[in-house]
Protein backbone atom coordinates (compact mmCIF):
# COMPACT_ATOMS: atom_id res chain seq x y z
CA UNK A 1 0.00 0.00 0.00
CA UNK A 2 2.60 2.20 0.48
CA UNK A 3 4.16 1.98 -2.92
CA UNK A 4 0.37 2.28 -4.45
CA UNK A 5 0.25 5.58 -2.05
CA UNK A 6 3.43 6.99 -3.64
CA UNK A 7 2.37 5.94 -7.63
CA UNK A 8 -0.81 8.17 -6.71
CA UNK A 9 0.98 10.33 -4.95
CA UNK A 10 3.70 11.05 -7.80
CA UNK A 11 0.64 11.44 -10.78
CA UNK A 12 -1.55 13.57 -8.05
CA UNK A 13 1.81 15.87 -8.06
CA UNK A 14 2.27 15.87 -11.36
CA UNK A 15 -1.44 17.12 -12.52
CA UNK A 16 -1.66 19.92 -9.76
CA UNK A 17 2.23 21.26 -10.20
CA UNK A 18 1.44 24.80 -11.14
CA UNK A 19 4.83 25.67 -12.04
CA UNK A 20 4.47 23.47 -14.96
CA UNK A 21 2.22 24.21 -18.00
CA UNK A 22 -0.77 22.17 -18.50
CA UNK A 23 0.06 21.01 -21.68
CA UNK A 24 3.35 19.48 -20.09
CA UNK A 25 1.54 18.15 -17.45
CA UNK A 26 -1.18 16.02 -19.72
CA UNK A 27 2.04 14.78 -21.42
CA UNK A 28 4.15 14.02 -18.46
CA UNK A 29 0.44 12.26 -17.46
CA UNK A 30 0.14 10.65 -21.37
CA UNK A 31 3.95 8.99 -20.72
CA UNK A 32 2.61 7.09 -17.11
CA UNK A 33 -0.31 5.70 -19.30
CA UNK A 34 1.48 4.78 -22.45
CA UNK A 35 4.49 2.73 -19.58
CA UNK A 36 1.57 1.57 -17.89
CA UNK A 37 0.34 -0.24 -21.37
CA UNK A 38 3.07 -0.88 -22.89
CA UNK A 39 6.32 -1.17 -20.05
CA UNK A 40 8.38 1.80 -18.89
CA UNK A 41 11.58 2.77 -20.79
CA UNK A 42 14.17 3.37 -18.12
CA UNK A 43 11.58 2.59 -14.94
CA UNK A 44 12.31 4.71 -11.87
CA UNK A 45 11.66 3.49 -8.53
CA UNK A 46 8.04 4.40 -8.19
CA UNK A 47 7.21 2.72 -11.63
CA UNK A 48 9.29 -0.35 -11.00
CA UNK A 49 7.16 -0.99 -7.66
CA UNK A 50 4.02 -0.39 -9.84
CA UNK A 51 4.77 -2.92 -11.96
CA UNK A 52 5.65 -5.39 -9.48
CA UNK A 53 2.63 -4.60 -7.66
CA UNK A 54 0.67 -5.36 -11.05
CA UNK A 55 1.95 -8.29 -10.99
CA UNK A 56 2.53 -9.72 -7.40
CA UNK A 57 -1.63 -9.04 -7.18
CA UNK A 58 -2.50 -9.56 -10.92
CA UNK A 59 -4.23 -6.27 -11.09
CA UNK A 60 -5.68 -5.13 -14.75
CA UNK A 61 -3.44 -2.30 -15.66
CA UNK A 62 -6.67 -0.37 -16.94
CA UNK A 63 -7.45 0.28 -13.08
CA UNK A 64 -3.71 1.97 -12.81
CA UNK A 65 -4.49 3.93 -16.56
CA UNK A 66 -8.40 5.18 -15.14
CA UNK A 67 -6.57 6.50 -12.14
CA UNK A 68 -4.10 8.65 -14.30
CA UNK A 69 -7.19 9.42 -16.68
CA UNK A 70 -8.39 10.82 -13.57
CA UNK A 71 -5.48 13.37 -12.71
CA UNK A 72 -5.96 14.83 -16.20
CA UNK A 73 -9.17 15.84 -15.50
CA UNK A 74 -7.66 17.84 -12.41
CA UNK A 75 -5.73 19.55 -15.14
CA UNK A 76 -6.91 22.90 -17.20
CA UNK A 77 -10.33 24.46 -16.69
CA UNK A 78 -12.63 21.86 -14.61
CA UNK A 79 -16.39 21.90 -15.13
CA UNK A 80 -18.71 19.15 -15.11
CA UNK A 81 -22.22 19.99 -16.67
CA UNK A 82 -24.37 16.81 -14.96
CA UNK A 83 -24.02 14.93 -11.91
CA UNK A 84 -23.11 11.79 -14.27
CA UNK A 85 -20.27 13.40 -15.51
CA UNK A 86 -19.12 14.16 -12.25
CA UNK A 87 -19.86 10.57 -11.44
CA UNK A 88 -17.10 9.64 -14.04
CA UNK A 89 -14.83 11.56 -12.41
CA UNK A 90 -15.32 10.10 -9.17
CA UNK A 91 -15.14 6.88 -10.64
CA UNK A 92 -10.99 7.28 -11.89
CA UNK A 93 -10.47 9.85 -8.80
CA UNK A 94 -11.78 7.38 -6.01
CA UNK A 95 -12.94 3.99 -7.21
CA UNK A 96 -10.59 2.76 -9.06
CA UNK A 97 -8.10 3.06 -6.11
CA UNK A 98 -10.52 1.71 -4.19
CA UNK A 99 -10.77 -1.44 -6.49
CA UNK A 100 -7.23 -1.64 -6.49
CA UNK A 101 -6.75 -1.56 -2.89
CA UNK A 102 -8.89 -4.47 -2.32
CA UNK A 103 -6.60 -6.42 -4.12
CA UNK A 104 -3.92 -5.54 -2.00
CA UNK A 105 -6.22 -6.29 1.20
CA UNK A 106 -6.42 -9.71 -0.27
CA UNK A 107 -10.46 -8.97 -0.51
CA UNK A 108 -11.89 -11.61 -2.35
CA UNK A 109 -15.65 -11.90 -1.86
CA UNK A 110 -17.27 -10.59 -5.31
CA UNK A 111 -19.37 -7.68 -3.64
CA UNK A 112 -16.04 -6.68 -2.48
CA UNK A 113 -16.03 -4.93 -5.64
CA UNK A 114 -19.38 -2.61 -4.85
CA UNK A 115 -18.33 -2.28 -1.57
CA UNK A 116 -15.06 -0.26 -3.31
CA UNK A 117 -17.10 1.19 -5.52
CA UNK A 118 -19.79 2.87 -3.67
CA UNK A 119 -17.17 3.94 -1.02
CA UNK A 120 -15.31 5.57 -3.90
CA UNK A 121 -18.18 7.90 -4.59
CA UNK A 122 -19.07 8.39 -0.93
CA UNK A 123 -15.39 9.77 0.06
CA UNK A 124 -15.01 11.79 -3.63
CA UNK A 125 -17.90 13.42 -3.15
CA UNK A 126 -17.39 13.81 0.41
CA UNK A 127 -14.19 15.38 -0.83
CA UNK A 128 -15.81 17.59 -3.06
CA UNK A 129 -17.84 19.36 -0.52
CA UNK A 130 -14.94 19.75 2.22
CA UNK A 131 -12.43 20.98 -0.32
CA UNK A 132 -14.99 23.80 -2.36
CA UNK A 133 -13.38 26.94 -1.10
CA UNK A 134 -9.94 25.68 -1.75
CA UNK A 135 -10.56 24.47 -4.96
CA UNK A 136 -12.41 27.62 -5.47
CA UNK A 137 -9.32 29.67 -4.81
CA UNK A 138 -7.85 27.47 -7.78
CA UNK A 139 -10.51 28.63 -9.97
CA UNK A 140 -11.68 24.91 -10.23
CA UNK A 141 -15.53 24.10 -9.29
CA UNK A 142 -16.54 20.04 -9.18
CA UNK A 143 -20.42 20.83 -8.36
CA UNK A 144 -22.24 20.08 -11.46
CA UNK A 145 -23.66 23.04 -13.37
CA UNK A 146 -26.99 21.62 -13.66
CA UNK A 147 -27.29 21.47 -9.78
CA UNK A 148 -26.06 25.23 -9.12
CA UNK A 149 -28.45 26.33 -11.95
CA UNK A 150 -31.51 24.02 -9.73
CA UNK A 151 -30.67 25.89 -6.65
CA UNK A 152 -29.89 29.26 -8.15
CA UNK A 153 -25.90 29.44 -7.34
CA UNK A 154 -23.90 31.15 -9.30
CA UNK A 155 -20.54 30.32 -10.23
CA UNK A 156 -19.08 33.95 -9.41
CA UNK A 157 -20.39 33.69 -5.93
CA UNK A 158 -18.42 30.56 -5.65
CA UNK A 159 -15.25 31.39 -7.07
CA UNK A 160 -15.51 34.65 -5.04
CA UNK A 161 -15.99 32.26 -1.74
CA UNK A 162 -19.69 33.99 -1.18
CA UNK A 163 -21.39 32.08 0.73
CA UNK A 164 -25.86 32.20 1.49
CA UNK A 165 -28.85 30.13 1.57
CA UNK A 166 -29.12 28.42 -1.77
CA UNK A 167 -25.33 27.35 -1.59
CA UNK A 168 -26.55 25.96 1.72
CA UNK A 169 -29.30 24.23 -0.21
CA UNK A 170 -26.86 22.95 -2.66
CA UNK A 171 -24.39 21.68 -0.49
CA UNK A 172 -27.02 19.60 1.63
CA UNK A 173 -28.63 18.28 -1.49
CA UNK A 174 -25.07 16.95 -2.58
CA UNK A 175 -24.24 15.67 0.88
CA UNK A 176 -27.64 13.61 1.09
CA UNK A 177 -26.10 12.03 -1.88
CA UNK A 178 -22.97 10.86 -0.01
CA UNK A 179 -25.02 9.70 2.60
CA UNK A 180 -26.69 7.19 0.37
CA UNK A 181 -23.50 5.74 -1.09
CA UNK A 182 -21.75 5.70 2.58
CA UNK A 183 -24.86 3.53 3.28
CA UNK A 184 -24.87 1.58 0.11
CA UNK A 185 -21.13 0.62 0.75
CA UNK A 186 -22.12 -0.45 4.61
CA UNK A 187 -25.47 -2.25 3.79
CA UNK A 188 -23.02 -4.41 0.63
CA UNK A 189 -20.07 -5.36 3.04
CA UNK A 190 -19.54 -8.60 2.67
CA UNK A 191 -18.73 -10.56 6.00
CA UNK A 192 -16.23 -12.80 4.69
CA UNK A 193 -14.13 -9.80 3.78
CA UNK A 194 -14.83 -7.69 7.13
CA UNK A 195 -11.18 -8.25 8.02
CA UNK A 196 -9.58 -8.09 4.85
CA UNK A 197 -11.40 -4.41 4.30
CA UNK A 198 -10.60 -3.02 7.94
CA UNK A 199 -8.87 -0.01 6.74
CA UNK A 200 -11.39 0.81 3.83
CA UNK A 201 -13.60 0.28 6.44
CA UNK A 202 -11.81 2.94 8.86
CA UNK A 203 -11.47 5.70 6.07
CA UNK A 204 -15.45 5.22 5.66
CA UNK A 205 -15.96 6.23 9.54
CA UNK A 206 -13.40 8.88 9.31
CA UNK A 207 -15.06 10.67 6.06
CA UNK A 208 -18.31 10.32 7.30
CA UNK A 209 -17.50 11.90 10.57
CA UNK A 210 -16.26 15.12 8.26
CA UNK A 211 -19.34 14.85 6.12
CA UNK A 212 -21.37 15.38 9.42
CA UNK A 213 -18.94 17.68 11.13
CA UNK A 214 -19.49 20.30 7.74
CA UNK A 215 -23.58 19.26 8.15
CA UNK A 216 -24.00 20.51 11.71
CA UNK A 217 -21.71 23.43 11.01
CA UNK A 218 -23.57 24.54 8.28
CA UNK A 219 -20.57 23.68 5.26
CA UNK A 220 -18.48 27.29 6.31
CA UNK A 221 -16.15 25.80 3.90
CA UNK A 222 -14.87 28.98 2.52
CA UNK A 223 -13.36 29.69 6.06
CA UNK A 224 -12.13 26.53 7.46
CA UNK A 225 -10.76 22.80 6.29
CA UNK A 226 -12.83 20.32 8.03
CA UNK A 227 -11.17 16.57 9.81
CA UNK A 228 -12.41 15.20 12.58
CA UNK A 229 -11.15 15.69 16.05
CA UNK A 230 -8.14 14.27 17.41
CA UNK A 231 -10.32 11.75 19.86
CA UNK A 232 -12.71 11.00 17.63
CA UNK A 233 -10.07 9.98 15.12
CA UNK A 234 -8.50 7.93 17.97
CA UNK A 235 -11.27 6.24 18.47
CA UNK A 236 -12.24 5.49 14.70
CA UNK A 237 -8.70 4.43 14.41
CA UNK A 238 -8.57 1.82 17.23
CA UNK A 239 -11.82 0.59 16.36
CA UNK A 240 -12.72 -2.49 14.44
Amino acid sequence: MVSFYAFCRVVDDIADDPGIPDALRLEHLNAWKCGLREGFENPGMVQSETERIRSKYDIDAGLFIEIVSGMEMDVGAVCYRTFEELKAYCYRAACAVGLVSIEIFGAKHPASRDYAINLGYALQLTNILRDVGEDAANGRIYLPTEDLERFGVNRDDILAARSGECFLELMRFEAARAVVYFDEAELGLPQADRKALRAARRMSKIYRAILNNMSKDGFRVFEKRYRPGKLRMLAILLGG
